[in-house]
């Protein structure tokens, strides 16, 4: 008779019980992982091989496994809150230890703008350059940037509207071609801004004459300024033809340059010239309905400062602007593994590589096999709080057995002693 049975069942159970009792305490952690304790049978055997009937010796614990099935995805107010939604982890990094791998995406901005956990680990991935684009390879520390945004000239502008045909004819027969300040002089106007080489607003307005059926002249402004000629003598900026059907102009055939003037703005502020835009109007139609337009489009803009920080589901973190832009401050680079259950665990809701889970596949979010990312959003443990208490009652009760076997044996073996 062995106690040996009897002891290594309760060894094996209170390791359980342990292994239970992590997950119960991590129930709330964001990202933990619920593990299983692997138990495996012993067996002795003789040099020649076993008997022919072998009894157990007992039993031992194998593995403590780590089960990375997905949790629930749980939704914050906070934007830098990350979730990974499928495959893949995290990489962060302190500078002088190996690269870690966790799935708990809380994450903040440090003083020097990088972007780290709450064990000051910096969030690995893809840096941007000036200009926003993306610089795929070695990966690095994500750093957002604290810096402005510069002007742009406008350079491009485009028009899409439609001029009524039913309109009459308002050219003047005598004295300037038009009158800014008469409207009897043209038939309708709208406006849009451009923008000079120091993000100065410019406030262009165009005046749609009609000067003889299917015939238009187009003049302009830039903050009251007339554009094409004087304001005491202005002249076309251009001349539009309509086909009889009123489908697109057939003059001008494409974009016409525009000249802006330097001017002075609503403040009294001087702004500069703006040479060279150049001006589309080919989208534009003539039929019989009421004047309109659909589309004014430029690609200027004036400076701007961070105003906020986003996280797109492929990873790339963009860096939204005052003055309405937005450009890239780099992409999130996110790692799997063959066999993620051969990490090792580090706490701190981190993983590290080992030689039994492989080398990281690297890639961004969504690409391959990997999951996507979801802002604004933790993923919740994925420990089953009602199935870890039904197997701590499991547990307790094969405690139980395992302890009345040596209470057995110990009878017994009394038993025989006092047969003496």
């Amino acid at each position: 008779m062995s106690f040996q049975q009897g002891l290594s069942g309760l060894n094996a159970t209170a390791k359980s019980l342990e292994v239970i009792g992590n997950n119960i305490a991590n129930a709330s952690t964001y990202g933990a992982k619920a593990a299983r304790a692997e138990f495996s049978d012993v067996y002795a055997a003789a040099l020649n091989g076993a008997g022919a009937n072998p009894i157990g010796i007992g039993v031992n614990m194998s593995a403590v496994s780590q089960q990375f099935t997905q949790g629930n995805i749980l939704t914050t107010q906070n934007p830098m809150d990350l979730a990974i939604n499928g495959a893949g982890f995290f990489q962060v990094s302190d500078g002088n230890n190996p690269v870690t791998y966790t799935r708990n995406g809380q994450f903040k901005v440090d003083r020097d703008g990088y972007i780290v956990n709450n064990q000051l680990q910096r969030l690995l991935g893809y840096p941007a350059d000036g200009n926003g684009v993306i610089q795929p390879g070695s990966s690095a520390a994500l750093q957002l940037p604290t810096s402005g945004i510069n002007p742009n000239v406008t350079s491009i502008a485009a028009v899409e509207m439609n001029l009524d045909a039913r309109a009459a004819t308002t050219a003047p027969t005598a004295g300037p071609q038009i009158n800014f300040t008469d409207p009897n002089t043209y038939n309708n106007a709208t406006s849009m801004t451009l923008y000079d080489q120091r993000g100065q607003e410019v406030a262009l307005t165009f005046y749609f004459q009609k000067s003889a059926t299917d015939t238009w002249n187009v003049f302009a402004t830039a903050n009251g300024t007339s554009v094409s000629g004087t304001n005491v003598a202005p002249t076309p900026l251009t001349t539009m033809t309509f086909p009889a059907s009123g489908a697109a102009p057939t003059a001008p055939a494409g974009a016409i340059t525009l000249n802006v003037p330097a001017s002075t703005n609503a403040a009294g502020a001087a702004t500069l010239a703006i040479p060279g835009v150049q001006l589309d109007l080919t989208n534009s139609t003539q039929y019989g309905s009421n004047f309109g337009v659909t589309n004014a489009t430029q690609d200027g803009y004036s400076a701007g400062q961070l105003s906020s920080i986003s996280v797109e589901s492929n990873g790339v973190v963009m860096a939204r602007y005052s003055n309405g832009q937005s450009k890239p401050a780099g992409q999130i680079e996110v790692a799997s593994f063959r066999n993620p259950q051969g990490l090792q665990p580090l706490g701190g809701n981190a993983w590290g590589r080992s030689f039994t889970s492989g080398d990281p596949v690297l890639g961004t979010p969504g690409n391959g096999n990997l999951g996507v990312l979801q802002a604004g959003a933790l993923e919740e443990s994925n420990v089953d709080l009602t199935g870890e208490l039904v197997n701590m009652i499991t547990a307790q009760r094969i405690y139980q057995a395992n302890a009345q076997t040596i209470k057995t044996i110990d009878q017994t073996m009394q038993t025989l002693v006092n047969l003496r």
